[in-house]
């Protein structure tokens, strides 16, 4: 009798834990998001000191958190159309950010973005484009 009990409150726990990581399902993509592909990206500076970098872009968010890589952040977004979305965001120890992105075609986009990375204040504004496949 003690073994049934035990077996049904196994079976329920483990119902109640797929149940819970079925609800962590990830947010639809953003409007702004959605048109644009993925691959590498070059991002060119615009003003004093810029800087032209490439990044190999799998998760189109990416271009929302330039600074912070692939840090795990929290983002909030404060507006997302078709054409642009404007994010902040915040990665704990690892700084947060405000980014603005404007969408010209599937392959071309404005970002500006400005926060703290490394314990140090950032801000940049870049002309992203999609230069190709990712190596």
């Amino acid at each position: 009798m003690m073994t049934m009990k035990l077996r049904a409150l196994c079976v329920a726990a483990a119902m109640m834990t797929a149940g819970w990581a079925g609800a962590a399902i990830a947010p639809p993509p953003m409007a702004a998001l959605r048109t644009l592909e993925t691959g590498e990206w070059e991002l060119r500076g615009r003003g004093e000191g810029a800087e032209t970098q490439k990044l190999c872009v799998t998760d189109l968010r990416q271009l929302l958190q330039v600074r912070h890589g692939r840090a795990l952040c929290r983002s909030f977004v404060i507006s997302d159309a078709a054409q642009a979305a404007t994010v902040t965001y915040d990665c704990a120890a690892a700084g947060n950010g405000r980014t603005e992105l404007r969408v010209e075609t599937t392959r071309l986009v404005q970002i500006s973005s400005q926060g703290v990375a490394q314990g140090a204040p950032f801000a940049f504004v870049a002309e992203g484009r999609r230069i190709g496949s990712c190596h």
